[in-house]
């Protein structure tokens, strides 16, 4: 899984990403301080694997991983080649989602780019940048496909959804609202590959006394998730600055540290929910000896496609999935003993995963 962090210069969108990856992604109080794409790789953390690998005595611990590309502050006019230009609007396009911070806090100190703290006209801009860029796309394609949609009906269908989808953008719409009439519509929009087609988590950032109650006091959070809900995104509350000082704790004292604060979850725990909710994403498992580890797929993916996360070989000749949920594996204490006790399921081709189930997967090549 690959995220793109973006906003508007100075919403702590740098001190976010040093914070989730320390990665050391330089932070500074003015614009375009990330001036390269900074790629981060988080681990996500999961008690499960942990667990299992104790019962197993295992070599090695592997959890799942997401991906961060911290994207240069857009202002007006990026996709035009204002600021640094659109050079970043590209490396958004090969994200899978996009984490949106917006400043929802009030410091002097800290210059915004627009003078006031005003977190809808923010997301307006970006989103607009983004339109725009998506447009220029489109263009693109119109003018390549439209010299054969003469003699071609497949273009020319292709073609005048095209033209549905740039009035539909320039009515100020984001293209995850446009609705394609059928499959050969779906397969030319996703060749697209659309920034403004990609989901989006908003980073509500805010300050430290606004984190206790979730930013349920904070006027400007409750613009965003009102923004939210009509977008069908996600938004969580987050403080840039306090994700920083967790970063540098080890792991009893982020515990007290959270404690302390009145929170019962990081900021990187709330966006990886975040993330795996808005993908549609979960995590099988496998353990052994030798390793215990997690698979991220899709929700609904079957046995066959999941053993192919693993290596293709495994799809290819696929016969049965051994398949028990950890709990039972945990409480047993062993996969004979579960065997025994009748919780282990062999599965075919048309098993669907379903979170937390562990899996032994048997195949033939």
């Amino acid at each position: 899984m690959k995220l793109g962090i973006v906003g508007l210069p100075n919403v702590g969108k740098s001190t976010l990403f040093n914070a989730l990856t320390k990665a050391g992604a330089e932070s500074a109080n003015y614009p375009f301080c990330t001036i390269d794409p900074n790629v981060g790789v988080v681990a996500v953390p999961d008690e499960r694997i942990r667990l299992l690998g104790e019962m197993y005595h295992t070599r090695k611990v592997t959890p799942a991983t997401i991906e961060f590309v911290d994207i240069a502050g857009l202002v007006k006019g990026a996709s035009k080649g204002e600021g640094l230009g659109n050079q970043f609007l590209a490396n958004i396009r090969e994200v899978d989602a996009i984490v949106h911070v917006v400043r929802c806090f009030e410091d002097a100190n800290v210059v915004h780019v627009d003078g006031t703290v005003d977190p809808l006209r923010d997301i307006e801009t970006i989103n607009l940048e983004l339109i725009f860029a998506d447009l220029e796309v489109i263009e693109r394609r119109i003018s390549k496909q439209g010299r054969a949609a003469n003699n071609d009906k497949k273009i020319a269908k292709e073609v005048e959804m095209l033209k549905r989808l740039t009035a539909f953008l320039e009515a100020g719409n984001l293209a995850i609202g446009f609705t394609c009439e059928d499959e050969d519509e779906e397969a030319a929009f996703k060749v697209l590959n659309l920034l403004t087609a990609k989901p989006v988590i908003f980073a509500a950032n805010v300050a430290e006394d606004d984190l206790a109650d979730d930013g349920a006091s904070n006027p400007h959070v409750a613009k965003v998730r009102e923004y939210a809900a009509k977008t069908k995104s996600e938004v969580f509350v987050i403080s840039a600055e306090i994700e920083q000082e967790i970063a540098e704790l080890d792991d009893e004292e982020k515990a007290m540290f959270l404690e302390d604060l009145g929170l019962k979850e990081s900021g990187l725990e709330k966006l990886i929910k975040a993330s795996y909710r808005i993908l549609n994403l979960m995590s099988f498992l496998t353990a052994g000896e030798d390793e215990c580890r997690a698979w991220t797929i899709t929700i609904g993916t079957k046995a066959p496609q999941a053993a192919g996360k693993i290596h293709t070989d495994f799809e290819r000749g696929f016969i049965k999935a051994e398949v028990v949920n950890y709990k039972d594996l945990l409480e047993l204490g062993s996969l004979a003993a579960a065997r025994e006790k009748g919780v282990v399921g062999m599965e075919g081709k048309d098993y669907v995963v379903k979170d937390g189930d562990v899996i032994l997967f048997r195949f033939n090549v």
